[in-house]
């Protein structure tokens, strides 16, 4: 489903092309982002930060 929209990503919050990333349930993960988030060790301290915006996906935004 490549039509253009334009989709806010649920990690850095830009606004980016349907086609330059990927739908999680009900959110969206830019391709920039989605690259980092695979890279990053669980050591890592940028870690936790894309646990709480992956929640933030899964249960909505109260989490």
């Amino acid at each position: 489903m490549n039509d253009n929209r334009e989709h806010k990503c649920n990690i850095c919050n830009e606004q980016k092309a349907e086609g330059q990333g990927i739908r999680v349930v009900s959110g969206f993960i830019c391709e920039t982002c989605e690259e980092e988030m695979v890279r990053t060790d669980v050591k890592d301290a940028k870690y936790p930060f894309f646990i709480h915006q992956m929640k933030q996906i899964f249960l909505g935004e109260n989490a």
